[in-house]
């Protein structure tokens, strides 16, 4: 710490700090959603998305959080889906949380779903024996692909097709 020796780096070595990746960035801080904004279209995120606004269209995402006064107007593809606000579509994920001030007017498909009392769920409760296939920003085709070759309808969410349950 308190060494007499040089305080430059030795030659050939890097002063330079390295830039995070995208997971590591996309693991720092969500892609937020603020409450005066409203978007028209589908989502699709590898990363945390958090949703105070309104969105009009399916979400597929890594983690997504519907904030208390969001709204939500398609379906929800994730791993984990915490819902304050209002969806009005399907969510499909390995874990679901819904707190007391959440509102789904939509079937859920989980793993694992915890509830808390007041809560409000207009929809059928499934539980899933594998995790949703999310779709994923740089592999689109290798989704539809995939959803081909497993027997699935191959609708995406831009696709506008309906699913079956």
């Amino acid at each position: 710490m308190f060494s007499k020796g040089s305080k430059t780096p030795p030659e050939g070595s890097k002063s330079e700090v390295s830039r995070p990746s995208a997971a590591e960035v996309s693991t720092a801080a969500p892609s937020i959603i603020s409450a005066d904004l409203k978007i028209v279209g589908n989502l699709l995120s590898g990363g945390d998305l958090q949703i105070d606004g309104t969105v009009e269209g399916d979400i597929s995402t890594r983690r997504i959080t519907v904030g208390e006064g969001a709204i939500v107007q398609g379906a929800i593809t994730a791993e984990t889906v915490r819902v304050y606000g209002t969806v009005a579509g399907e969510i499909k994920a390995s874990n679901v949380h819904l707190a007391k001030s959440a509102r789904v007017d939509g079937d859920i498909g989980h793993q694992s779903i915890a509830m808390e009392a007041g809560a409000s769920v207009n929809g059928r409760l499934t539980r899933l024996d594998k995790s949703p296939a999310i779709q994923r920003p740089s592999g689109a085709a290798k989704s539809q692909d995939s959803a081909a070759s497993n027997g699935s309808s191959g609708a995406t969410p831009s696709g506008g097709g309906s699913s079956s349950y």
